[in-house]
């Protein structure tokens, strides 16, 4: 029998911030090795180490779904959608992957699911996870932030515990008894327990925090424990800024990382 990874680092909205990203995964590592880093999507955009943070991601098992930014470096998508500064760092991006990084990209699904909803719970079992970027009713471009957009979500998610990403905030979603959707604020350290109420997780942003918080996030998984937990971690932000100055890119993707807007 195979057995189903144990401690698992859930990351989203990397967006080419190599040095958010390798904190992130220092940080996930400290206490133990990871068995697998699951992406929500956005590995690229914005900052000036898209080759790099692919390179990253995938020195290790990783599943992934596609996010916007992903799509727009692909040619997948256009970025008459994009704001002005969004649009010139996506057509830098594309211009900077190679054919093998490109298809990569490509290839990622729009939702992916891990297990079902009758998986059972034991430690070498997964449990069931339904993976993507904005919301299972727009993948890519919902930002799920209310109780409208959350229900509409769980009527399409059929496994008891979904992740997304997109709007680079940390919280978790859940399914009241009377089917109604409850948001909650996760800070650092903040811990939730899985079990029969309907979740949704955003673990937040690795790469472009936009809460006030400069430090970027992630949730660590643990399968054994059954725990989701959400970790702050502060990284070389002036690097970050260095590499994006350097690039060309629009001064703005620097300057808000200092203040995690």
């Amino acid at each position: 029998m195979v057995r189903w990874p144990m401690r698992i680092a859930i990351v989203s909205d990397v967006h080419s911030n190599l040095a958010g990203l390798r904190a992130v995964l220092r940080d996930a590592e400290a206490n133990g090795a990871i068995d697998a880093v699951w992406c929500l999507g956005d590995i690229v955009g914005y900052a000036a180490e898209p080759s790099e943070t692919i390179a990253e991601l995938r020195a290790r098992p990783l599943v992934s779904v596609a996010g916007n930014h992903d799509l727009a470096a692909t040619g997948l998508m256009g970025v008459d959608e994009f704001n002005p500064v969004a649009a010139a760092a996506a057509l830098w991006t594309a211009e900077q992957l190679s054919e093998t990084e490109r298809a990569f990209l490509a290839d990622l699904p729009l939702t992916l699911v891990l297990g079902g909803p009758d998986v059972p719970t034991a430690a070498d079992r997964p449990r069931g996870f339904t993976l993507v970027h904005g919301s299972l009713l727009e993948p890519v471009w919902e930002y799920l932030l209310d109780a409208e957009q959350a229900a509409a979500h769980f009527a399409l998610q059929m496994t008891p515990y979904g992740l997304v990403g997109h709007s680079h905030l940390l919280f978790w979603v859940e399914e009241r008894a009377d089917g109604t959707p409850a948001f909650h604020r996760a800070d650092d350290g903040t811990t939730i327990r899985l079990g029969d109420t309907r979740l949704i997780i955003n673990p937040g942003s690795a790469g472009q925090p936009r809460d006030g918080d400069p430090r970027v996030s992630y949730v660590l998984y643990d399968e054994a424990a059954a725990t989701m937990t959400w970790h702050r971690v502060a990284y070389d932000i002036a690097a970050t800024q260095t590499g994006i100055r350097a690039a060309g890119l629009p001064p703005f993707l620097a300057d808000r990382l200092a203040t995690g807007r």
